[in-house]
């Protein structure tokens, strides 16, 4: 379910955190679903249990999952959080690598199209036109 890249300079955590978030956000892990026990993770990926740990809260943190004390963490079902800053962050990100594209002689249909293409795949292929 989670591959980690021991070699990566990217924290063993964030590649965590990443993983989850994508899985969450893919409808792979479902509202209300309960995640793996820390233990239970940290066995099967031969890590820290302390580093799963900090994922999880830190995916708490982003409002991604809850925790129940004493029953382990689920997929939070309001993972829709809007969190303003993070969604001008990625809006800025976006424009420079629409305009970084653009720039190297990609046309807009192009770039409109991958967009279209990526939110039809994520929305298995639902159209909402």
């Amino acid at each position: 379910m989670f591959e980690l890249d021991m070699r990566s300079r990217k924290p063993i955590y964030e590649q965590l955190v990443e993983k989850i978030k994508e899985l969450i956000m893919n409808e792979v892990l479902k509202a209300d679903e309960q995640l793996p026990s820390v233990r239970a993770l940290a066995t099967e990926l031969t890590i820290n249990p302390n580093t799963i740990q900090k994922a999880y809260r830190e995916l708490e943190n982003q409002g991604f999952i809850y925790s129940i004390k004493g029953k382990g963490s689920f997929v939070n079902p309001n993972n829709q959080t809007r969190d303003i800053e993070k969604i001008q962050s990625v809006k800025k990100d976006l424009e420079k690598l629409v305009l970084e594209a653009l720039y190297l002689g990609i046309p807009a249909q192009e770039i409109i199209k991958l967009v279209q293409d990526l939110d039809a795949s994520k929305r298995g292929g639902e159209s909402h036109d």
